[in-house]
């Protein structure tokens, strides 16, 4: 019995790990805008070890037409959650399509949002900027899924 693995399994087996490392990845941008969503809402100002995290938390940007960013965060990352989990049960290769490119639009909200703490606040909240991290990491798995789409991972869904 051949031990190396085929051709077809590659591209799932690479498929199948992407999609745990973004599970994973997703549950801890989800767990820092639950944290700050909860905070907020109990208006205390979180812990912060580089002290910046209460200007941002309160600027005049932490909410956007009534609704916090931490809670558009937390619905951000469930909506990935989601997706990856109703792949994950129904394996329909277009649900992780659509799932993998809400992080690049996720991204480029992320790019404005640093943006406003580097350059209009003039602070960096610790909370927002894992978020940022995470959103970055999120894209990079995009873009990663993306190019390696095209042919390898079609191909291994097609049955002859």
């Amino acid at each position: 019995m051949n031990s190396s693995p085929s051709s077809k399994t590659q591209p799932r087996a690479l498929r199948n790990s992407l999609v745990w490392v973004t599970l994973v990845v997703a549950l801890v941008g989800f767990a820092d805008a639950a944290y700050l969503t909860i905070e907020h809402y109990k208006n205390v100002i979180p812990p912060c070890t580089i002290g910046g995290c209460e200007n941002v938390l309160t600027s005049t940007f932490s909410v956007i037409f009534g609704i916090p960013q931490a809670v558009l965060g937390a619905i951000y990352y469930l909506i990935i959650l989601v997706g990856l989990f109703a792949f994950i049960d129904s394996k329909n290769p277009k649900i992780l399509k659509w799932t993998m490119i809400i992080p690049i639009i996720g991204f480029i909200y992320e790019l404005w949002l640093v943006y406003l703490q580097l350059f209009v606040i003039h602070s960096i909240c610790q909370y927002c900027m894992l978020s940022a991290i995470v959103t970055l990491v999120l894209f990079g798995i995009s873009v990663y899924y993306f190019s390696r789409r095209a042919a390898p991972i079609e191909e291994a869904n097609q049955t002859p």
